[in-house]
């Protein structure tokens, strides 16, 4: 467990072909994780770009687990081949400022 909850930032870009499959695929992870880790995923798009997507997840306490749980669900859904072409998942992960050593 980490001494501090992890907030997980995870963006993207869709293929615009393929996002209906996509956000429906997404949202069967999702609930797959806030039924094991009781975490509630947020899924975002950009405010003048539809196809940037971002997951948020907030105050998660065992993030190597949430973490490796997430990846193989994805894999399962081969969510990547829904995205467009020369995109990544890009994981950016944040701690509160007090969880920082000194």
């Amino acid at each position: 467990m980490s001494p501090s909850p992890v907030h997980f930032y995870i963006y993207y870009r869709i293929a615009a072909a393929h996002a209906a499959d996509a956000r429906t695929a997404l949202e069967g992870v999702m609930d797959a994780l806030e039924r094991r880790f009781a975490v509630s995923g947020r899924l975002l798009r950009g405010q003048y770009d539809a196809d940037l997507w971002m997951e948020v997840y907030e105050n998660v306490g065992d993030p190597l687990n949430f973490e490796a749980t997430m990846d193989k669900l994805l894999a399962d859904t081969r969510f990547a081949s829904w995205l467009a072409p020369g995109s990544a998942r890009r994981t950016e992960r944040f701690v509160a400022m007090e969880a920082w050593a000194t």
